[in-house]
């Protein structure tokens, strides 16, 4: 869900607390959507705002901030104003999904200042602005100009809040309750609950119609005969807000996964989903955000990368598709070399400049008489050179062609397995080794500027709940270097079968890995792979000294014997537990 008013009550309240006093040591902005403030209070603090995404967030955040390049001007107005200043105060207006950050600044010249932030955290519009102690704006992330008619936040100008559309407050029950009354029946409820009550997210919606009715997705006349049972849940909501009894509660899926967040239990996708009550929502939303924002970001990392794997992964493909089709076009050679063998057999009865001969086909098994085309310009024999000719040029087209479409399929199989690993990159130096190998694949230029071989990078190491440990391969590169050099021949090597994924080792000494350790690498081999969004797949594995790796073969390919298979679940928070950063 996005901060709705609510969450964002509930989040003013937990920064005014922590916030208060604090001052500013450090302003950062890593990038053009985010900004961080570095605080020292009782202890230090970050406070983090971000506005990328689409998503709008702004949380206390235990998180190092990337390395911020050179600081663009609005970063260093903020340093001119806030650095050194204390939060007197932080306020959220009513029903606002903006937080209002107000500072003692000891000024120039020692005179004080009292410099304001105002946060607005309202999806793709989300802004940072900046004012003055008389509420005059000195600048602000994303300036919004004359084309927006209803509202203008341009430097100079006196900052005025945004529009708000007329709803009814949480309050007011008997409003509501009147205005139920005469909601068109084919409405749904959620919708109409979002578009007519102040505050209320279209989570919070569907829960309060879930609650009321049993169904999220209920229409408004099907939802009238539970009226009674409505208005009670919204008063208990309104009881909730007027009370500030919010809880961070983290919404899961049933993998595991964040999926989304509230200030209080939801219980519409049952039990199927998990809730995880978190410490605070600075935390809750850090978590949530973090996750989103890492995905984002390695997204937009692999974004060049993948346009070039797939650009030619299309055009293989094309390739392939139409040797395929010349391959099937050499299916009928040996009626070529029949045709010859006719023609050489009837030279006595044949003269130059015949278009046609029709001869005892004696190759059909019920014989007959086949009518062959010629060339009146040539004599019998060329006729005949020329069909043997094309014959010959046929049967090698058919050699070269499958030899071609063989490499053709392993190559399409190659860049799949690349794509995979773009989508299991998490970070840049990950995205950098998956450039490097499609480098050394000779499909990229060699990047200028580097020389000497470059480091290393490390597996992805686990540590089985028995305590034996095993390793992963981010991609082809890895799994080659693991699998083949990196490995005693009697350790116990795994891999999703028939799917791209990573070679998983588990160290074995010499020994037997347990049957959990096993079943453990299992799932993370699972994980790690193109099945991560199946049920169960099958994993093979066999000792390293069965697997091979074919002369001339793509990076990451390999053939084995001597394997056995088991079922595993793709699990990611197995995978996380496990994990040994």
């Amino acid at each position: 869900m996005p901060l709705d008013a609510i969450c964002m009550t509930a989040l003013s309240r937990e920064l005014s607390a922590a916030l208060s006093g604090a001052k500013v040591e450090k302003i950062q902005q890593p990038t053009k959507g985010e900004a961080v403030f570095s605080l020292r209070g009782e202890r230090p603090l970050r406070l983090y705002f971000g506005a990328g995404g689409g998503a709008a967030k702004m949380y206390l955040s235990a998180a190092e901030p990337a390395a911020a390049p050179e600081p663009p001007m609005f970063c260093m107005l903020l340093r001119k104003h806030l650095v050194g200043a204390r939060v007197r105060a932080v306020t959220q207006p009513e029903g606002e999904r903006i937080l209002r950050f107000e500072f003692d600044a000891p000024g120039l010249f020692g005179a004080g200042e009292r410099p304001g932030l105002t946060a607005e955290l309202m999806g793709r519009y989300a802004n940072l602005i900046l004012t003055d102690g008389e509420g005059v704006i000195l600048d602000c992330l994303r300036r919004v100009g004359g084309a927006d008619e209803r509202r203008m936040v341009l430097p100079g100008l006196r900052y005025r809040l945004p529009p708000s559309p007329e709803k009814l407050r949480l309050s007011d029950g008997e409003a509501i309750a009147a205005a139920f009354a005469a909601a068109p029946e084919g409405a749904e409820l959620a919708k109409w609950l979002t578009s007519g009550v102040a505050g209320l997210s279209p989570l919070t919606a569907r829960e309060l119609a879930w609650r009321a009715c049993g169904d999220a997705g209920v229409l408004c006349g099907a939802a009238k005969s539970a009226a009674g049972r409505l208005a009670e849940e919204l008063s208990k909501l309104a009881a909730l807000v007027s009370a500030g009894a919010f809880e961070p509660w983290l919404i899961l899926t049933p993998e595991g996964e964040p999926f989304d967040f509230s200030y209080m239990p939801i219980l519409q996708y049952g039990p199927g989903y998990g809730l995880a009550r978190r410490e605070s929502f600075s935390a809750l939303l850090e978590e949530f955000y973090r996750r989103r924002d890492d995905e984002d970001r390695a997204r937009q990392r692999t974004a060049d990368l993948r346009r070039v794997v797939k650009a030619k992964r299309e055009r293989t493909a094309r390739r392939v598709e139409a040797q395929k089709q010349e391959l099937a076009g050499t299916a009928g050679r040996d009626r070529l070399r029949e045709c010859g063998d006719l023609i050489m057999s009837n030279l006595y009865s044949m003269r130059k400049g015949q278009t046609e001969l029709r001869a005892q086909d004696y190759y059909a098994p019920e014989g007959g008489e086949r009518v062959i085309r010629l060339d009146p310009l040539k004599t019998p024999q060329q006729n005949a050179a020329k069909y043997y000719k094309d014959y010959n040029r046929a049967k090698s087209a058919e050699t070269h062609l499958t030899e071609q479409l063989e490499k053709g399929g392993e190559e399409l199989d190659y860049l799949d397995s690349v794509l995979e690993e773009l989508d299991r990159a998490e970070t840049p130096r990950d995205a950098a080794a998956v450039r490097r190998e499609l480098e050394e694949a000779g499909y990229l230029r060699e990047a200028k500027g580097r020389r000497g071989k470059t480091p290393q990078e490390p597996f992805l190491r686990f540590r089985s709940t028995s305590g034996t440990e095993f390793r992963a391969g981010k991609n082809n590169a890895q799994n080659d270097q693991l699998t083949l050099r990196q490995s005693r021949k009697t350790d116990v090597w795994l891999h999703v079968q028939k799917l791209h994924g990573s070679h998983v080792v588990v160290s074995c000494e010499g020994g037997e890995p347990d049957a959990r350790t096993l079943a453990e690498a299992a799932s993370v081999a699972a994980y790690c792979s193109d099945g991560r969004n199946a049920g169960k797949v099958p994993v093979d594995y066999t000792l390293v000294k069965n697997v091979k790796k074919p002369s001339g073969a793509m990076p990451g390919r390999v053939i084995y014997t001597d394997y056995k298979t088991i079922f595993a679940a793709p699990d990611a928070a197995l995978a996380e537990k496990l994990r040994l950063r």
